[in-house]
């Protein structure tokens, strides 16, 4: 039996953003204090599960099991590149199977991004960790979820059937606070 938590983290700007215009996260978006409790959960989770443009960049990042997803793949392969990774096309094969091939039964996996992923486990998700840094508008920007900027990323965690949480205070100068969506 399998024994897996589903967690989403994602900080966006006060416009809903986790990218600028060309797809990449801005300095801007960037605070120590966010960048150390996201460290802290992916040093904490079994698995890391990330598009093939997503990815995190800590020391720790080379040691970390992880899914890539990718349509390069007709299902399933080892990444040559990392023997950490698994290459996983959902149209060919099952979440199931993807963490099964990267042999972890059990334990948090962390959903990282970006968005078209996210949006693939929004009826999942047993925590989404949603920072926000309400100083910050990236216009024309990528949105973090499907459905935003139409509607707000809070909004469309509560249309899922997650609701607002804890809020901690990520930097105090800036305003960026991280809350837990639970299920």
């Amino acid at each position: 039996m399998t024994s897996r938590r589903i967690e989403g983290y994602v900080i966006v700007s006060a416009d809903g953003m986790l990218a600028d215009a060309d797809h990449v996260m801005p300095p801007a978006l960037k605070f120590k204090g966010d960048q150390a409790f996201f460290n802290a959960a992916l040093d904490r989770a079994a698995l890391i599960v990330h598009g093939r443009n997503s990815y995190e960049d800590q020391p720790n990042s080379p040691r970390r099991q992880r899914i890539i997803l990718t349509r390069d793949v007709p299902g399933l392969a080892r990444d040559a590149s990392n023997p950490k990774a698994v290459l996983w096309n959902p149209a060919g094969a099952t979440f199931a199977q993807a963490c099964d091939l990267s042999g972890i039964e059990s334990g948090t996996v962390a959903i990282i991004g970006g968005p078209g992923v996210f949006g693939m486990f929004m009826d999942r998700y047993d925590t989404f960790w949603l920072s926000v840094a309400p100083q910050v508008r990236l216009p024309g920007g990528e949105p973090c979820f499907p459905g935003v900027p139409e509607r707000s990323p809070q909004d469309v965690l509560a249309a899922h059937g997650l609701t607002a949480g804890e809020t901690q205070i990520l930097d105090a100068a800036n305003e960026v606070s991280v809350t837990a969506w639970r299920r």
